[in-house]
C-alpha cells in the first residue's frame, strides 16, 4: 500500500499545485474521502450475484481496483485546495460551483439559469475568493440583462454582477470584500517575504489587514482584481498590491544595511536649507515600488515633520522637500471670507514666494530660479509651477494664503539633478 500511496502523492506533487506544501494533513483528509467512497463502492459489490456473473464481477474488480488508484488522485487534485493551511473548497463546490451559493429568502432565483448561477458562483470564488449572500435578483428586459446583488453596499462586502439574459455569461462586474489576514490565499502570502527583501526591505512584515477589489467593464470577457495587504511587525509597516496574482506595488521600510548614507545626508542637508533649522535626526526610511506608474520612490522622515522623497521614474526623476506641520485652515463662516481667502490663494504675490524659494534652489540646486517662468493653476489652489521655455525642468512650490511654503518638488525629464 505504501507503494501506492507514494505515487499517487508523486503525481499530486506534478499538478497546479506545486508550489504549495503538500503535508501529512492533507494526506489524511483525502485518504479519508477515498476510503468512504471505497467503502460505498464495496457495499455495493457485496449484494449476492448469481453464478453465471462471478467473472463479470471478477472483471469488474479489476477495474475497480484501477479506478480507484485514479480516484485517489483526482480526489487529491480535487481537495487540496490550499487557504492558510485549510481545504477551502470542499469536493462538492468543485464538481458543482451553484451548490455554495447563498440567498437570501424570498428571492426570485428562477430568473436565474444554471449557466448563470454557475458564472455567479465561480466568479465570487476565484475572484473575491469569498461567497457572498446574494440580496437582489432583478431581470433587467431593455438592457437584456440579469442583475445580481450581493451584500451590503455600505458594508465591507460588496457584489454587483450583471449577466447576459441569453447566455448567461458575465457582462459587468463590481466587488470588494475584506478578509481576514489568515484567510489570504497561499499563492500571495508565500511572495511576501521574497518580495519584500528583493527591495531591500524588512522581509519579516506579516498581513494585519487585507482588501480586495474586483471589476470587469462592458466590452472585457474576465474581471481583474486587485488585493491589498497591509503589513505590519512592532512599529515597521508596509503594503503590498497585487493585480491579479502579480505584485504591482511594494511598500515597506528600508533595512538598516540598505539605507543609502549618501543620501541620508543629502536629505539632511535639503531640509536644512528648506527650513532654515539645524541639528535634524532621520527618524524613518521606506521605499516605494510602483509598477503601474513606473516609479521607485526613496522617502526619508525627520524630527519636526520634516521629509524627503527621491524618485526615480522611467521618463526622469524628482527630488521633493516638504513640511508636514498641520498648522491648520483659516476658520471660514461665509461664502464671501471663502471667496476672499481662495483669491488670496490664487493671486499670491509672485515676489513673495520667489523670496521664499529662491534661495533653497540656489544653494540646493544650484539653480538662478529668475531663469524660470511662474504659472498659476486656477484649477489647483495653493500651488503654482516655475517652468523654464523647454518645459522639461520644472518647480512646483505648495504654499499657504500668508505665503509660507510646505512643499518644493523639483521634476526634470533627465532624471540628472545639479548641486550636492
Amino acid at each position: 500500500m505504501k507503494r501506492e500511496d507514494d505515487q499517487w502523492e508523486k503525481e499530486i506533487r506534478k499538478g497546479p499545485f506545486t508550489a504549495s506544501p503538500f503535508t501529512e494533513d492533507h494526506k489524511r483528509r483525502v485518504l479519508q474521502q477515498v476510503e468512504w467512497m471505497r467503502t460505498a463502492s464495496s457495499k455495493e459489490g457485496e449484494a449476492q450475484v448469481s453464478p453465471r456473473h462471478q467473472r463479470l464481477r471478477k472483471n469488474r474488480r479489476g477495474f475497480l481496483v484501477a479506478g480507484m488508484s485514479a480516484l485517489v488522485i483526482a480526489g487529491g487534485m480535487f481537495l487540496w485546495s490550499w487557504d492558510d493551511g485549510q481545504f477551502a473548497k470542499s469536493l462538492m463546490e468543485q464538481i458543482n460551483p451553484a451548490s455554495a451559493l447563498l440567498f437570501t429568502d424570498h428571492l426570485n432565483v428562477d430568473i436565474l439559469t444554471d449557466q448563470m448561477k454557475k458564472n455567479v458562483a465561480i466568479t465570487m470564488r476565484d475572484d473575491l475568493g469569498k461567497q457572498l449572500r446574494i440580496t437582489k435578483v432583478q431581470d433587467l428586459p431593455v438592457s437584456g440583462r440579469i442583475y445580481v446583488e450581493a451584500g451590503q453596499e455600505t458594508g465591507a462586502d460588496y457584489a454587483q454582477i450583471w449577466l447576459d439574459a441569453k447566455t448567461g455569461n458575465l457582462r459587468e462586474v463590481q466587488m470588494k470584500t475584506e478578509m481576514q489576514p489568515s484567510r489570504l490565499e497561499h499563492r500571495y502570502t508565500r511572495q511576501i517575504p521574497s518580495l519584500l527583501e528583493g527591495m531591500g526591505m524588512i522581509p519579516t512584515l506579516q498581513p494585519v489587514k487585507v482588501r480586495r477589489s474586483v471589476g470587469m467593464q462592458q466590452g472585457k470577457t474576465e474581471p481583474t482584481s486587485y488585493t491589498v495587504a497591509d503589513l505590519r511587525e512592532g512599529d515597521s509597516y508596509g503594503e503590498i498590491i497585487w493585480r491579479q496574482d502579480q505584485a504591482i506595488s511594494i511598500t515597506g521600510e528600508l533595512r538598516p544595511d540598505q539605507i543609502s548614507q549618501d543620501e541620508v545626508a543629502k536629505a539632511k542637508r535639503a531640509i536644512e536649507v528648506f527650513s532654515g533649522k539645524a541639528n535634524f535626526n532621520l527618524e524613518g526610511t521606506n521605499r516605494i515600488k510602483d509598477d503601474e506608474i513606473g516609479e521607485v520612490s526613496t522617502f526619508f522622515s525627520f524630527n519636526d515633520n520634516y521629509f524627503v522623497k527621491m524618485t526615480e521614474a522611467k521618463n526622469g526623476s524628482r527630488y521633493l522637500v516638504g513640511d508636514s506641520n498641520n498648522y491648520g485652515e483659516p476658520q471660514i463662516s461665509s461664502t464671501e471670507e471663502m471667496e476672499a481667502y481662495q483669491d488670496q490663494l490664487l493671486n499670491i504675490d509672485e515676489n513673495l514666494l520667489r523670496e521664499k524659494v529662491g534661495p533653497f534652489v540656489k544653494n540646493f540646486f544650484n539653480v538662478d530660479l529668475e531663469d524660470y517662468k511662474l504659472h498659476r493653476n486656477a484649477g489647483q489652489l495653493g500651488s503654482v509651477t516655475f517652468k523654464r521655455d523647454s518645459d522639461r525642468d520644472v518647480f512646483e512650490v505648495q504654499y499657504k494664503e500668508d505665503g509660507r511654503v510646505t512643499m518644493i518638488t523639483r521634476e526634470i525629464s533627465s532624471g540628472m539633478y545639479g548641486g550636492n
